[in-house]
């Protein structure tokens, strides 16, 4: 029994020496090697979650640029239809005084071709009258005659 247990001593002592120290050199590596890849997998993680929050964050301020841009672009938009508009105006306004010129020009013009037309009417109406005396029927006659020649002028 004292060989067993001095053969058993001597069998722990080498599976101790050449087996239980590999093997648990071994165990050690492999926990420090799963130890090492979470600690890894915890840092990519929390880059990850850094990295998605610094994205969020950017299509948070991208957006509100955006938003600020169309409002931007609204406010232009609506100052150039008011500026249109105002033109519009002036331009119709310009229009309807040079309109309203002409027509006053165009006017006097009548008036002035109707006054020549009613002194040259006059001058041979009296032109008439004179070189022949006529009594007031023959008077009112000719006048007629004269107006109607002046109605077909026209």
């Amino acid at each position: 029994m004292l060989t067993q247990l001095f053969f058993f001593v001597v069998l722990l002592f080498l599976l101790r020496k050449y087996a239980w120290g590999p093997l648990m050199n071994v165990m050690k590596e492999r926990e420090d090697h799963i130890a090492n890849e979470i600690d890894i997998a915890e840092k990519n993680r929390e880059q990850a979650e850094k990295a998605s929050k610094e994205a969020a964050d950017e299509l948070k301020k991208t957006r509100q640029e955006a938003q600020h841009l169309i409002d931007e672009a609204k406010k232009a938009g609506q100052k150039q239809e008011q500026d249109i508009i105002a033109a519009a105006r002036e331009a119709s306004e310009r229009i309807k005084q040079a309109a309203q010129e002409e027509i006053q020009q165009e006017k006097e013009k009548a008036i002035k071709a109707l006054q020549d037309q009613v002194a040259t009417l006059s001058v041979q109406i009296a032109t008439k009258v004179i070189e022949k005396e006529i009594n007031a029927q023959d008077q009112e006659k000719l006048i007629n005659e004269y107006i109607k020649e002046v109605g077909e002028e026209r």
